[in-house]
C-alpha cells in the first residue's frame, strides 16, 4: 500500500495531475499507452458492456480502411476489466475514470513488490530479505519498472501476476511443504499463470524461459520431478484456455512454450524405470536432454506448417540483423535497431546498480550459489547419495530446488537483458530479490564458511550474526544515501508543459470534420486517437506487419520524395489531413544514422550506406521542408490549414488529376 501511495504521489507531483484539464492529462499518455487508454474510454462510453466488446472486436473506427479485433491484437483485457469494475462498483459517482484506471495500475505495482518481498522471504527465511528487496527495487526504480513513463503499458499490468506466479512456484518447489501450503501454492500458481498469459501478448515467451529453467531443474534435482511436471500441466491448461478466450489466437499454438512442454510430456512417457545413480541412468539423462531439444524444434516446425499464423515474423528478422546474421536497408528494421530499449545496456545501467550496491552483492550471491550447485551436480554424477533433509550446518545451499530454479532463471533473463536493454525491467527485479535473499540467508553464509574451513569462530553463530548484520548495514547505508532523494522527488513540484500539442488537439476537435482521417507519425496518431477520437492512418504498434508497413509509408513525408509520391501514398489510405512535426523534420539525433530522415534516405537509396555502394541523389528536396514553402507543385496537392511552433497541418486536396 505504501509503495502504491508513493507512486500516486510521485505521479501527481511529476505532472501536477489534479490541476490539469482532461485534455492535458490525456496528453501525458504517450505512444502506445495512449491507444490502450483510448479503448478504456470507448468502453465507458458504450451503451452496454456487450456492445462495447463487440465494437472493439470489430473495430473499424481507429485505422482507416482496416477492421481489427483490438481486444486480441492489443491484449485489451486490462481495459475490459477496468471498465467493468469502474461501472460495477459505482465508482463513476465518486472518482474520475482516469484516476480509477491509474489507481488500479499503481495497486498492481504494490502487489508486484509484495510478491518479490514474499519470494525473498520464502527463500531466506527472514523478512529482512523482503525489506531489502523492496528497498533495492524502489531505489533502482529507473531500471526495475517503466511505470512512471508509461502507465498503461501491458507489462505494467502483467508483470505483477508473473511475480505472484514466481512466488507461488518458489513455495511449491520447497521441500518438506505441508499439503495445505502446497495446495495453496498450486492454486495461486495456476490462477496467476493464466492471468499473466491473458494480460500480455509476449507472456508465453517469458513462460518459455521459465519452462527451460524447470526442465534444467528436473535434470539436476530428480526429487522434484513430479512437481515440475505438475507445472507443465498448468502451462498446457493456460495455453489452451487462453487460445479459446483470445478468439482462437494462433500465436499460442505456435509458441515455443507449447512445443517444449509437449516434448517434455512425451519424453516423460518414454522414460524407463532405471535405478538412479547407475551408468545407464546417466546415459538416459543425456538421451532425454537430446530428445527434448529435438522434439521441441520438430513440434514447433510442424505446428507452424499446419496452423495459419503471422507470429511476429518481423521479430525473427530483427534478431537476425541484431546479431549480425543479416544486413538490411529496410527502414522498419533499422528504426527498431535504433530504439534505445532494443540496444545493449549502457554503462550507466551497470553504474547505477553498482552505486546502490545491488550488482556487487548479486554477483557474489550468484557465484556462491552456482559453485554450490556445481558441487551437487558432481556428487550426483559420481553416484553419491544426498541427504533427504539438508540442515544449516551442512552448508549446501545448492541442493535446494527453489534456489536451483532461481539461479538458472536469473541467468537466462540476464543473458537476454545483456543483449536487449528493454528486458532489464524483467531481470532487475529478480536481481534485487536474489541479492537480498543471499545476504540475509544464514545457509548461504554457512556454505561460504564451509569452503573457507572457518574454525576460529563457530561458523553457525557467525552465519546467523552476518545474515542479520550485513543487511542491516546495507539498509542503513541505503537509507542515509537514497531516502533524502526519494523525499525530494515527492516534495518537488515538476512542470509538464506542452501547449503546442494541446492547441493542436483543440483545433482538431473544433475545426476538423468528424469523418476526417489524419496521417502523421505513429506516436502522434496515438495521441490524436485518444484526445479527439478521430480516425488515423497508423498506430504506434509493432506486432502487425500491415501496421508496420503503414508506418513506413507514412514516414515518407520526412524523405526526399516528390509531392506526387507522397500524395499517392496518403490518398491510398484515404487520409484527409497531414501533420508534419518539426521535431522529426529538423531532428538533431544523438546517435549517428538513427534519425528518421537518415533511415529513410538509406532505405530509399539517397545516401551511401556502405563502402562500395553507388552514390545516388534525389532530385527532390525533403518533403517536410518543401511543403512549408507553399510553391508548386506542393501547393496543388496540399493546403496548409493550421500551424504552430511544433506542428503544421495540411489539408489533402481532393481534386487532382495525374498525367501518366
Amino acid at each position: 500500500m505504501m509503495y502504491a501511495l508513493y507512486l500516486s504521489a510521485y505521479h501527481e507531483r511529476k505532472f501536477w495531475f489534479s490541476n490539469r484539464q482532461e485534455l492535458e492529462r490525456e496528453i501525458t499518455f504517450q505512444g502506445d499507452s495512449a491507444i490502450y487508454y483510448s479503448y478504456y474510454k470507448d468502453m465507458l462510453k458504450a451503451p452496454s458492456f456487450e456492445r462495447g466488446v463487440y465494437e472493439l472486436t470489430h473495430n473499424n473506427k481507429t485505422v482507416s480502411l482496416k477492421t481489427i479485433n483490438a481486444v486480441q491484437q492489443m491484449s485489451l483485457y486490462p481495459e475490459l476489466i477496468a471498465s467493468v469494475l469502474y461501472q460495477a462498483t459505482g465508482s463513476n459517482e465518486m472518482i474520475e475514470p482516469v484516476y480509477f484506471y491509474i489507481g488500479i495500475v499503481f495497486g498492481l505495482q504494490g502487489i508486484y513488490v509484495t510478491a518479490l518481498f514474499v519470494t525473498s522471504w520464502l527463500m531466506s527465511g527472514t523478512w529482512l530479505a523482503g525489506m531489502l528487496t523492496v528497498a533495492w527495487f524502489i531505489i533502482n526504480r529507473v531500471d526495475t519498472t517503466r511505470i512512471e513513463y508509461s502507465i498503461p503499458l501491458r507489462e505494467n499490468w502483467a508483470l505483477p501476476y508473473f511475480a505472484c506466479q514466481v512466488a507461488a512456484l518458489t513455495g511449491y518447489l520447497k521441500c518438506n511443504l505441508n499439503s495445505y501450503a502446497e495446495r495453496f501454492c498450486y492454486l495461486l500458481m495456476s490462477a496467476s499463470t493464466y492471468t499473466f498469459m491473458m494480460m500480455w501478448e509476449y507472456s508465453h515467451y517469458l513462460l518459455f524461459l521459465q519452462a527451460i529453467s524447470l526442465f534444467l531443474l528436473d535434470i539436476f534435482s530428480v526429487d522434484q520431478s513430479d512437481k515440475v511436471h505438475e507445472v507443465y500441466k498448468i502451462y498446457i491448461f493456460s495455453l489452451f484456455l487462453g487460445y479459446l478466450l483470445q478468439f482462437e489466437n494462433p500465436a499460442l499454438l505456435v509458441s515455443p512454450l507449447l512445443s517444449l512442454v509437449a516434448a517434455l510430456m512425451l519424453t516423460k512417457c518414454l522414460q524407463l524405470n532405471v535405478k538412479k545413480g547407475t551408468f545407464i541412468a546417466k546415459i538416459m539423462k543425456v538421451i532425454n536432454f537430446y530428445l527434448v531439444c529435438t522434439l521441441t524444434v520438430t513440434l514447433n516446425i510442424i505446428m507452424k506448417m499446419f496452423v495459419p499464423h503471422k507470429e511476429n515474423g518481423h521479430m525473427l528478422k530483427f534478431l537476425e540483423v541484431k546479431f549480425g546474421l543479416n544486413m538490411t536497408k529496410n527502414f522498419t528494421m533499422n528504426w527498431l535497431l535504433c530504439q534505445e530499449s532494443l540496444q545493449a545496456p549502457s554503462q550507466d545501467f551497470f553504474l547505477r546498480l553498482t552505486q546502490s550496491s545491488l550488482l556487487p552483492f548479486y554477483i557474489l550471491v550468484l557465484i556462491i550459489c552456482l559453485l554450490s550447485m556445481t558441487q551437487v551436480i558432481i556428487r550426483r554424477i559420481n553416484g553419491k547419495s544426498l541427504k533427504e533433509t539438508v540442515t544449516l550446518e551442512d552448508g549446501r545451499i545448492g541442493e535446494r530446488p527453489e534456489i536451483i530454479y532461481h539461479v538458472i532463471h536469473t541467468i537466462l533473463l540476464g543473458s537476454l537483458a545483456m543483449v536487449i536493454e528493454g528486458l532489464k525491467y524483467i531481470w532487475t527485479p529478480y536481481v534485487c530479490m536474489l541479492a537480498a535473499f543471499g545476504v540475509c540467508s544464514p545457509e548461504l553464509w554457512m556454505t561460504l564458511f564451509k569452503w573457507l574451513r572457518l574454525r576460529t569462530i563457530h561458523p553457525i553463530l557467525l552465519a546467523l550474526i552476518l545474515s542479520m548484520a550485513v543487511p542491516t548495514i546495507i539498509g542503513l547505508s541505503l537509507w542515509k544515501e537514497f531516502f533524502p532523494r526519494l523525499m525530494t522527488e515527492l516534495t518537488e513540484l515538476q512542470e509538464f508543459y506542452d501547449p503546442d500539442t494541446v492547441e493542436l488537439m483543440t483545433w482538431i476537435k473544433r475545426q476538423a470534420p468528424i469523418a476526417a482521417v489524419f496521417a502523421g507519425s505513429p506516436q502522434l496518431m496515438g495521441a490524436i486517437k485518444l484526445c479527439t477520437g478521430w480516425m488515423v492512418t497508423s498506430l504506434p504498434l509493432y506486432n502487425d506487419d500491415d501496421l508496420l508497413k503503414r508506418n513506413e509509408n507514412i514516414y515518407q513525408i520526412y524523405s526526399k520524395r516528390s509531392a506526387e509520391d507522397i500524395y499517392k501514398i496518403l490518398t491510398s489510405y484515404k487520409a484527409n489531413y497531414l501533420i508534419v512535426e518539426d521535431a522529426i523534420c529538423n531532428e538533431v539525433g544523438t546517435m549517428r544514422g538513427c534519425r528518421v530522415k537518415d533511415l529513410l534516405d538509406v532505405a530509399n537509396g539517397h545516401v551511401v550506406c556502405e563502402e562500395g555502394d553507388k552514390l545516388t541523389y534525389s532530385k527532390y528536396g525533403r518533403f517536410c521542408h518543401e511543403v512549408k514553402i507553399n510553391y508548386s507543385p506542393y501547393v496543388n496537392y496540399f493546403t496548409r490549414v493550421y500551424w504552430n511552433r511544433s506542428y503544421f497541418v495540411y489539408k489533402i486536396n481532393t481534386v487532382i488529376s495525374f498525367q501518366s
